[in-house]
């Protein structure tokens, strides 16, 4: 028997404690999915989806802030196209496009530049949304900004960091989760040593994983073997050093600093946020005292992302919430927990 088939058949027949892991990267989420992960689970394996969806986690003060910059005649909002669609308060800011104004959906933020430089008499604003993974990014578009002398350049932030949502997780609920498959990009940039207090401090489980089903598989099977153990592991070794990348970090350092953070569900937590550095405050379109979140009513959002209920148990999932109508952040983004439950006919009583 080879070691894939013998995972499968442990993680199949696994009859023991039950454990509870969560996956925090929303492309775990999605991976897990793609691969019905889930299928292959005993019941007493049971996966969480943990607030590690970019696009789930910011609250709606920053997206009414986006939508007021769109409508002021001398701005244009560029974004990636999964927050078009999450409603602020009010609007989103593809309603708010609909109504005349100026948004644009990139792939890719650089592409920004050349529209920047092409419409000189408007300021272009990116939605610099996520973690430590997309901050390098942002830090290359301001120094190439720079490079190109382009003064009508600015980021309207909302970046996170993983460690410090972690801790809030593990103290919300001592025992929710009994291991973590940790976020594989995420890592890459930061390494993972980062996580060896936070398996300490609880006594649980940390392994770093890739992104395809066996990958994610033998992830499992690790954290069911470890459980009540404070260790960390890597299974991602061809991308994730122990110490991260040397020069994604640097470029953080350079352009950002920690700052306290506020996140849909959880409200603000110590550090746990990037925000550019004083010297760097002309490039900010008002990242500041963005903390506000007013979920639609009935929205279990909040609920989702903690790991406190899975997505069918929200009262509007499938129902009033749909990937074609969402109504809450996390049916949105093809990162989120409802679309991923949703799109996979995952029940409520999913594992």
């Amino acid at each position: 028997m080879d070691k894939l088939a013998e995972i499968r058949d442990f993680l199949a027949a696994y009859d023991g404690p039950p454990v509870h892991i969560m996956e925090v990267c929303g492309t775990h989420t999605a991976a897990v999915a793609k691969n019905g992960i889930p299928s292959l689970l005993s019941p007493s394996v049971h996966l969480i989806s943990g607030p590690g969806c970019p696009v789930c986690v910011t609250v709606t003060d920053y997206i009414d802030r986006l939508v007021e910059l769109a409508e002021t005649p001398e701005n244009v909002v560029v974004s990636f196209g999964d927050l078009l669609r999450v409603k602020g308060s009010g609007r989103s800011l593809a309603e708010a496009k609909a109504r005349g104004a100026a948004v644009d959906m990139v792939y890719a933020p650089l592409q920004m530049l050349d529209l920047a430089e092409k419409d000189p008499g408007r300021n272009y604003i990116f939605a610099a949304v996520g973690f430590e993974t997309t901050a390098p990014v942002y830090a290359l578009l301001l120094e190439e900004a720079d490079r190109r002398g382009l003064g009508n350049v600015q980021l309207l932030t909302s970046l996170k960091t993983m460690p410090r949502v972690i801790d809030w997780v593990c103290t919300d609920a001592p025992g929710r989760v009994d291991g973590f498959i940790a976020p594989g990009h995420v890592c890459a940039v930061t390494g993972y040593e980062c996580y060896v207090p936070l398996a300490e401090k609880y006594g649980i489980p940390f392994v770093v994983s890739g992104f395809s089903g066996e990958q994610l598989l033998a992830t499992i099977y690790r954290l069911v073997r470890l459980r009540g153990q404070a260790k960390v592991e890597n299974l991602y070794r061809q991308v994730v050093k122990p110490a991260g990348n040397p020069a994604a970090l640097a470029a953080i350092e350079t352009y950002f600093e920690p700052c306290d953070a506020a996140w849909r569900g959880m409200g603000m937590i110590r550090g746990s946020g990037l925000v550019l550095r004083s010297r760097f405050r002309s490039r900010d379109a008002g990242s500041s005292g963005l903390d506000g979140d007013h979920a639609g009513e009935g929205c279990c959002c909040a609920q989702v992302l903690t790991g406190r209920i899975a997505p069918p148990q929200c009262p509007l999932f499938g129902k009033a919430c749909t990937p074609q109508d969402p109504h809450g952040a996390c049916m949105v983004s093809q990162e989120g927990s409802c679309y991923n439950y949703f799109i996979t006919g995952r029940g409520a009583d999913a594992r």
